[in-house]
């Protein structure tokens, strides 16, 4: 996962949380309280919070203390729809969205957000927003892709938020137009160093399902090229993805073949 840049003492700041929720993630405590509330007193804006939480809800995953080990669904809708803390509540609202979202739990998200809905929550920012629009992707429901126009419309370069799409994108099967709404959202300024492995990755997938198999060769190899060594497990989605790049390239042009 990558971090955003963020004005000068306000990122070390920023970092300084996330040590505290992985020492406190460590020692078996309910770090996202923790760092839902510290978020909240340092009066985090919508992206910081996207940035620290998707961050920290990853690598809690790794830990094997996930945010779904830790809460209950019924006390995360409770604490959210809070109109004291909204920051500490979006940023709680984060935290758990996105440890649905690393287990691939689009329905939860769902019933989440209509539990959300019942409890008269405040108005969603737009990397909530996201998280929702990633459900329904993923679950190549073709109502995603409204959301999706609407998270893109304020999202700007927020490369997070970028990514939440991607992800949505990329889970799912069969949905007209899915390679091109990657291709498109890859081509924000967010992503136009080409150094973000995960943004290239997905870019290979795309020009995979569009039946570009040069541009996603190199776009994979690329890829590579950016992963950090110690992404073991990401590295073999990598190496999959190439040898699937290359059956089909080596299938298209079979002789005799249809393709």
């Amino acid at each position: 996962m990558t971090h955003a840049t963020v004005p000068g003492g306000r990122e070390v700041l920023l970092h300084r949380l996330r040590a505290a929720a992985a020492a406190s993630a460590a020692q078996g405590e309910c770090w996202p309280v923790l760092l839902a509330d510290l978020l909240g007193g340092v009066g985090a804006t919508w992206q910081e919070s996207a940035e620290v939480c998707a961050d920290a809800a990853w690598q809690a995953r790794a830990m094997g203390r996930s945010a779904l080990l830790l809460l209950e669904p019924h006390e995360v809708a409770r604490r959210i729809a809070r109109h004291d803390e909204p920051a500490a509540a979006r940023a709680l609202r984060h935290l758990y969205l996105n440890s649905l979202r690393y287990d691939f739990r689009c329905h939860s998200i769902e019933d989440l957000f209509a539990t959300l809905a019942r409890h008269g929550g405040d108005e969603l920012d737009c990397y909530s927003r996201a998280l929702w629009a990633f459900a329904l992707l993923a679950r190549s429901d073709r109502s995603g892709y409204p959301r999706m126009e609407e998270v893109l419309a304020q999202a700007g370069n927020h490369a997070k938020t970028l990514h939440v799409l991607l992800h949505g994108l990329w889970l799912s099967h069969g949905l007209a137009g899915r390679d091109e709404a990657m291709l498109r959202i890859l081509g924000h300024e967010a992503f136009a160093d080409r150094t973000d492995p995960i943004a290239l990755f997905r870019e290979a997938t795309a020009h995979r399902g569009l039946g570009h198999y040069a541009q996603a060769l190199a776009a994979i190899d690329e890829a590579v090229e950016h992963l950090s060594p110690a992404a073991v497990h990401v590295h073999a989605d990598f190496a999959r993805e190439r040898s699937l790049i290359i059956a089909m390239r080596e299938l298209g042009h079979r002789p005799g073949s249809c393709g």
